[in-house]
């Protein structure tokens, strides 16, 4: 819970203002009592503010140990299909998705902008693959199965290409931090003179060559 101490204020002023004001409770014994419900109240709300911390760092952590099953389970599903092309997207998958994983890992922040992806678009992507590989195995003839593999086979390379945009997506505030910065740098660098003396000495390396 946000701001604990907001809470114990409002709470111990309620304590002291009703016994005080409403009911003629002398100040004194209405300010302890007004002291002791703020000190009961810091304890409650900073608990419950530490048990939701615990619950989403939990919460957190499963979603990232589910998500490496899945890509397990995807991998596995690649040596299992026989088309070629599908097995290299699929490959493509697992690598995106452990990166995106890694990530993750590496800044827990990030899994604000990849729950969708790794709550739903993995674990159907598998359910997708596994149900392939079952009717793959039917090695059936008929229109409709192939007209099922071939948008199985298309649906997999969109699939493909939207997990490799949420890889560029958690990495975007990064890559727009990082144009900024270089934009001021080289704003102080001309202000100073110094790219202009770089390219000064660039013109005299190539005339000399």
């Amino acid at each position: 819970m946000k701001k604990p101490h907001i809470y114990s204020a409002l709470l111990g002023g309620t304590f002291f203002a009703i016994p005080y004001l409403a009911l003629g409770v002398e100040v004194i014994p209405a300010t302890l009592l007004g002291i002791s419900a703020f000190g009961a109240g810091m304890l409650v709300f900073r608990n419950i503010g530490n048990s939701k911390i615990t619950y989403e760092l939990q919460e957190e952590a499963d979603i990232i140990k589910k998500s490496k099953e899945n890509t397990i389970r995807l991998k596995e599903i690649s040596k299992l299909v026989e088309d070629e092309n599908l097995i290299k997207n699929v490959n493509t998958i697992y690598e995106t998705s452990n990166k995106i994983i890694k990530a993750i890992e590496s800044k827990p922040t990030k899994i604000s902008g990849a729950r969708n992806f790794l709550n739903y678009y993995l674990p159907v992507t598998i359910k997708i693959l596994e149900r392939y590989d079952e009717i793959e195995n039917q090695k059936l003839t008929t229109n409709d199965s192939k007209r099922f593999m071939n948008s199985i086979e298309n649906m997999v390379e969109k699939i493909k290409n939207a997990f490799e945009i949420q890889l560029n997506n958690i990495y975007q505030p990064e890559m727009i931090d990082t144009d900024a910065e270089i934009k001021v740098f080289e704003a102080m660098l001309k202000s100073d003179g110094f790219l202009e003396d770089i390219n000064i000495d660039k013109s005299a390396e190539n005339k000399n060559m």
